[in-house]
């Protein structure tokens, strides 16, 4: 009986793992990723405007940006289709009613008064690939007083990120706006740029966001490296490497010495991930070249981050706070994915190097895959990801840990058996497809 009980397990561990890299492969990485708004503020010679690199789609759509990471994951995401289908005079004629909206807000005070704003000109680029978002440039305007002193912008609910950039003057201000929230008063005369500390500790969320949840790619790379070893030493060596590697990419991105285009890059990541899963199939530890091959795969990484921080915009006065803050971030983020691994297959490392009792281990791991199951299908209004994309691999792990357990007198390396092998073929599998993807579809 015990036997088919675990047999049992067996195949619903297998399932899980392809379930989850299912989930991870037809779950683009980058293409459907909700974008912030970036918006340029100038007020100068009796008039404000303010010039938007902006998703019309998706705002037009009646998406809550402010919820979800990936439009593929809304309850409107049939509208934000359609909308992208549509010609761009289409969109540009529709972008009315939003600004309609936004003047009701207001979008835009200056000296503690509304300022109706109203279109100068909208660029909407033709989409020849419906997959992809599309960028309009919006550039909008409106008369003030011949000395104004002071402008506050209140972000629509709803809408995602705002990155506002005073321009035109000494110490602007730069700001990351959530939706629902409102500037502070901005002194229209400059002087309010951020200080040294503020940008840092501004820019560490963006960079760890860019990880968890938003990541996917870099999160397998990372878990590539995990599960190559069961010690400790050849993960500080290869995180150390794919840690200097990507830093110096990510300056030399941000500072424009360095410009790859992202139809090169994204696909390179993608091949990086089936390298290092791959490569753990046929080796069970650190080699010499390893390190040295990460290193390169890191170099790549880091203009995947640098095509971020280009979109985000560094506030002039404070760059080099802000990179140092977005690279703490992506730190942070990447130390988090290793912690929650090593978490999960901790106790099962523990019990088969003879510290701990199986029994209790392999319960435990039991009740473990069943909450992480139970997580998985739960209704979670706020998530910004569906709970499933990270649920169902904890539960695959937990379930795959509980049976090396219950095998370790049968096989070889059980934990290289029932856990790294597996997990590392599910994660080159789904490298393969966002290689496909990114390449040919």
């Amino acid at each position: 009986m015990l036997n088919t009980f675990f047999g049992s397990w067996a195949r619903l561990t297998w399932a899980m793992v392809l379930s989850s890299g299912l989930a991870l492969s037809i779950t683009p990485a980058c293409a459907h990723e909700v974008q912030p708004t970036i918006a340029d503020l100038t007020v100068a010679e009796g008039a404000a405007e303010l010039v938007m690199r902006v998703n019309l789609e998706a705002l037009l759509s009646g998406i809550d940006l402010d919820t979800v990471v990936d439009t593929n994951d809304a309850a409107d995401a049939d509208v934000y289709d359609a909308l992208r289908a549509r010609p761009p005079e289409e969109i540009a004629d529709q972008a009315a009613r939003l600004l309609e909206r936004w003047n009701d807000l207001p979008l835009l005070t200056v000296d503690g008064a509304p300022l109706m704003l109203s279109t100068v000109a909208i660029s909407v680029p033709e989409n020849v690939n419906i997959e992809l978002p599309r960028i309009s440039t919006w550039e909008l305007r409106g008369e003030v007083t011949s000395d104004p002193q002071s402008a506050t912008v209140a972000w629509p609910d709803g809408s995602g990120a705002l990155v506002l950039r005073q321009q035109g003057v000494e110490a602007p201000y730069t700001g990351y706006i959530e939706g629902g929230d409102t500037t502070p008063e901005i002194n229209l005369d400059g002087g309010d740029a951020q200080g040294a500390g503020d940008a840092l500790l501004t820019y560490i969320p963006v960079g760890f966001d860019h990880i968890i949840p938003k990541g996917l790619d870099h999160i397998l790379f990372v878990l590539g490296l995990f599960f190559l070893s069961a010690h400790l030493r050849p993960l500080i060596w290869q995180i150390s490497a794919f840690t200097l590697a990507h830093t110096v990419t990510l300056a030399m991105g941000a500072l424009g010495w360095v410009n790859v285009p992202g139809s090169i890059v994204e696909p390179l990541i993608a091949a990086s991930i089936v390298y290092v899963a791959v490569e753990n199939v046929f080796h069970s530890g650190l080699n010499r070249w390893r390190p040295l091959v990460i290193f390169g795969f890191g170099l790549l990484h880091g203009l995947g981050f640098a095509s971020v921080l280009e979109e985000f915009g560094l506030p002039e006065g404070q760059f080099i706070p802000a990179l140092i803050g977005f690279n703490i971030g992506v730190e942070v983020g990447q130390v988090t994915v290793v912690l929650v691994a090593a978490a999960c297959v901790w106790w099962a490392l523990r019990v088969l190097r003879g510290r701990g009792q199986v029994k209790p281990a392999i319960l435990g791991y039991g009740v473990l895959t069943v909450l992480a199951l139970a997580a998985a299908f739960l209704p979670w209004p706020a998530a910004e990801v569906p709970p499933a994309l990270f649920a169902l691999p904890i539960a695959a792990l937990f379930a795959a840990c509980g049976l090396a357990l219950q095998f370790r007198d049968d096989v070889t390396l059980p934990y290289r058996r029932f856990v790294a092998v597996p997990f590392s073929l599910a994660i080159a599998a789904v490298g393969a497809y966002w290689f496909i993807e990114r390449v040919f579809l």
